[in-house]
């Protein structure tokens, strides 16, 4: 029997068997906003779908199981064969599952299937990050290999398939597939053109025998991988079918998985190819123009695995201090809570409501005759919200953690996961000075994409004096663009507020747009989150941002 002085008070229930998605206001308002009147009915009720299995107790025990239980490398059988398999807990295998279930590989061909997948990829993020990686490469792999009609016939269904069939076969006899890619070297980084994998030309048309070394293989137990290699035309992208049609395993080494600070559920892999059987993907030589549509999809997902995890930190934060009680009162009612947990909030909508409406353009620009604007918006946009959003989860994460005190430095709690994982959407798909330098190269050689983002804040002018004299300070920053690198990060910052202001000065509630106006634009808070000005209508945006179980 426990004694009297264990009897537990003042504590906060669990956040758990809720809807994710009916939950958060910011999210369900977007999807609402960026879809047709006749898709809403439909997208709202499967995501509300997804945002129970989110909230549900036993997604979340598989996302914990899942992260204790890192993936474990056999390079070998009992028998001394090779077979370079990974080993992963029996939760991950339910969670992506669930993912591939949900849609979340399933963009391309249906009606508003961007901005309906980005909502879904943003809850999903909050469950457990590390299995949104392979969700996240399957779903980007399809622009690029729609440069190839017959590849694309192959392989796009089995990649949008809502199937999970995690046996290693001829992709031929799979229902579902999903992707990895390998495109960094250890001695080239970000640098993609400094790679030394050679591709030899073998007797079949468009195919090779890769050799060489790759630093970072995403998603290794997968099915097929997009890969940069070499041939003698130039840098060429390739897929390397991890089986071979007669059912033979391609050579592809596992050297070692690494072992990461977080996205510990996940595996990341040192590969080796030795006479690797590959088919072409696009032209020799153009290996970098075919995998640039993939990368503008995974830096999309970049931000809203960021803006899922900033809003996960948030809801643990504001649930805890509407229950927790101190000195007198709920914590989240005591002035001094109240805007550290408004503020945190603040920069979680900003986040999302960039991210989905990013989405939506991706929806907008399509294929072939889609909406040029909107396709010119996302060559400077998504790299400048690449850039500012993952950067902003790290400090969103901590201070949500302290908002729960001793309880959220305990694994328990949840929040020591996002914590270890809120940097790494920063420097996956290109580190912070590789995107600030994007959003140069898109300054300098698209006029048309300052053009369409011209356009889009534009529309805001007029609402909130803050945002005017921060659109009229960008013009002159953009004015000149001469030695621009040395403060290619500032311009990519300033960007990125900008557009975040104006999205919420159109479309979120006057408390929120206020805040985030006089804070970030105004200049009218300090460096840490609590800052904001007292006379704000702080508690209304608490309270927009509290999860309703």
């Amino acid at each position: 029997m426990a004694g009297s002085t264990h009897t537990v008070t003042n504590q906060a229930p669990p956040l758990t068997g809720y809807d994710v998605f009916t939950a958060d206001r910011a999210l369900t308002e977007a999807v609402e906003r960026h879809l047709p009147t006749e898709l809403r009915e439909e997208a709202l009720a499967e995501l509300s779908g997804t945002g129970r299995s989110c909230g549900a107790l036993q997604t979340q025990e598989w996302g914990a199981q899942a992260n204790a239980s890192p993936p474990v490398l056999r390079t070998h059988d009992r028998y001394g064969h090779r077979i370079d398999e990974v080993d992963f807990h029996p939760a991950w295998h339910r969670l992506l599952g669930k993912g591939v279930s949900a849609g979340l590989t399933d963009t391309w061909s249906r009606p508003g299937g961007h901005v309906r997948r980005a909502a879904g990829f943003l809850m999903w993020t909050q469950v457990e990050a590390g299995n949104c990686c392979p969700l996240s490469m399957t779903h980007a792999a399809v622009p690029a290999l729609r440069a190839d009609p017959d590849l694309a016939a192959e392989w796009v269904p089995r990649l949008t398939s809502r199937v999970y069939d995690r046996e290693l076969r001829p992709a031929r006899l799979k229902a579902g597939v999903l992707f990895g890619m390998g495109m960094t070297e250890k001695q080239g980084g970000s640098d993609v053109r400094a790679n030394t994998t050679s591709a030899r030309p073998l007797a079949e048309a468009g195919t090779y025998a890769l050799t060489g070394h790759k630093w970072f293989c995403s998603a290794p137990m997968s099915d097929g991988f997009l890969v940069l290699a070499r041939a003698p035309g130039g840098l060429t992208c390739f897929l390397v079918p991890r089986v071979l049609a007669d059912g033979t395993r391609n050579v592809f080494l596992i050297q070692r998985l690494k072992d990461k600070l977080g996205n510990r559920s996940n595996a990341s892999a040192e590969v080796e190819f030795a006479g690797t059987w590959a088919r072409r993907v696009g032209e020799e030589g153009r290996g970098v123009a075919t995998v640039i549509e993939m990368v503008a999809a995974t830096r999309l997902d970049c931000v809203l695995g960021s803006a899922g995890l900033m809003r996960q930190a948030v809801a643990q934060a504001v649930h805890h201090c509407g229950y927790r009680e101190a000195f007198g009162g709920k914590l989240a009612d005591k002035p001094l809570m109240r805007n550290v947990l408004a503020d945190l909030a603040i920069e979680s909508e900003a986040a999302t409501v960039l991210g989905m409406r990013l989405a939506a353009a991706h929806d907008a620009a399509g294929a072939g005759a889609g909406d040029e604007r909107e396709r010119a918006l996302l060559r400077l946009a998504v790299p400048a919200a690449k850039y500012w959003v993952t950067k902003r989860c790290a400090p969103v994460a901590v201070e949500a953690a302290e908002c729960l005190g001793g309880n959220g430095y305990v694994e328990e709690s949840g929040l020591p996961r996002l914590v270890r994982e809120s940097p790494l959407n920063s420097i996956w798909e290109g580190a912070g000075n590789v995107q600030a330098l994007d959003v140069l190269r898109a300054l300098g050689r698209e006029p048309a994409a300052l053009d369409a983002y011209l356009t889009e804040v534009g529309a805001a002018r007029g609402a909130d004096h803050r945002l005017d004299a921060a659109i009229r300070d960008l013009l002159t920053e953009l004015a000149d663009l001469a030695a621009a690198e040395g403060r290619a990060r500032l311009l990519a910052e300033r960007l990125a507020l900008v557009l975040q202001g104006a999205l919420l000065v159109r479309y979120a509630p006057p408390e929120v747009a206020d805040a985030f106006c006089a804070s970030r634009l105004g200049g009218d808070g300090g460096a840490a989150f609590g800052t904001l000005p007292p006379t704000l209508d702080l508690a209304a945006v608490v309270e927009r941002a509290r999860p309703v179980v």
